[in-house]
């Protein structure tokens, strides 16, 4: 198999209609660490919405403990995306995620803007460092998966195109950013879980480089001061770089799975969907926005 021939197959698949045959490919085959990396942007950038980082600070599971967290989000989401909607597995999940949501009193635009980060922002995170650029079928393809997912969720007004969700997503944002103290507990949580997966001398530095791939407008939300443009560039030309080599190896032949990243430390001796995530007490404690889960070892 050639670099592109991948692109080739998934270019003669209706969007429409295999859109989940397209998307697995995508995340599972052609992009796997950069949609591991852009849906971690993905949900992290919800925290800058104040009624979403506060919630989330309110029921202390990113701060009190981010890995199972990450990890759970990680496995839900995993499992729909590799058993697909209608199997099992894949049914356990959304349910898990929507006795989750419902606990809570979430907004439906809340619920919609976070659903359109996942659309948006692996989009925007492989053209700038993926080692090919996404193509128009895998553009809908995702439009269409989380289409199906918000539906599953009971989101209403669910936007129709990849250019729909993007203007919701802008938009949402540029109406809804701002500073939250909780949402800025959060954040840093956050920034020190992505640190812990490596050797603690490196700690500072991997803030920094978290830090130099953030926008202005979350810069600004957290109250982050601005890093170097040095940082900026060296981070973001490395990057590049990775995309360049990624680029000359050979294509994957086997899928690669969320449960199979390195981050996902929190089950070494599996774990069982229907368990995954929190069973909050309404009211109380729990997970307010999309923390989805996968696989279930099967």
């Amino acid at each position: 198999m050639n670099r592109f021939d991948r692109l080739k197959e998934i270019q003669r698949l209706d969007p429409e209609r295999d859109f989940l045959a397209i998307y697995r490919m995508s995340a599972t085959l052609e992009f796997p660490w950069d949609h591991a990396r852009a849906l971690e942007l993905a949900l992290y950038r919800t925290y800058a919405v104040p009624s979403i980082g506060r919630l989330l600070a309110e029921t202390t599971e990113l701060t009190d403990r981010p890995q199972k967290r990450y990890d759970d989000t990680a496995l839900l989401l995993d499992t729909v995306i590799e058993h697909g909607f209608d199997s099992v597995g894949g049914r356990t999940a959304v349910r898990r995620i929507n006795q989750m949501h419902r606990s809570y009193d979430i907004s439906d635009d809340d619920m919609r803007y976070v659903l359109c980060t996942f659309v948006v922002m692996p989009k925007r995170w492989i053209d700038s460092y993926g080692w090919r650029r996404l193509s128009d079928h895998e553009l809908r393809a995702s439009a269409r998966y989380y289409q199906t997912l918000g539906k599953h969720m009971g989101i209403k007004e669910i936007p129709e195109s990849y250019e729909e969700f993007e203007r919701c997503l802008d938009e949402y944002e540029a109406a809804h950013f701002g500073f939250d103290e909780g949402a800025r507990r959060v954040s840093d949580a956050t920034l020190d879980l992505m640190a812990s997966w490596y050797p603690k001398p490196l700690a500072p530095m991997l803030r920094t480089t978290s830090l130099a791939l953030l926008d202005d407008s979350l810069l600004r939300a957290f109250r982050y001061a601005p890093p170097a443009p040095a940082a900026r560039t060296l981070v973001r030309g490395a990057l590049r770089l990775r995309a360049r080599a990624v680029r000359l190896l050979p294509p994957r032949s086997v899928p690669h799975y969320a449960r199979q990243n390195p981050e996902v430390k929190g089950y070494p001796k599996g774990y069982r969907v229907p368990e995954l995530g929190t069973f909050p007490t309404p009211g109380v404690r729990g997970c307010p926005v999309p923390h989805l889960k996968a696989t279930e070892g099967e």
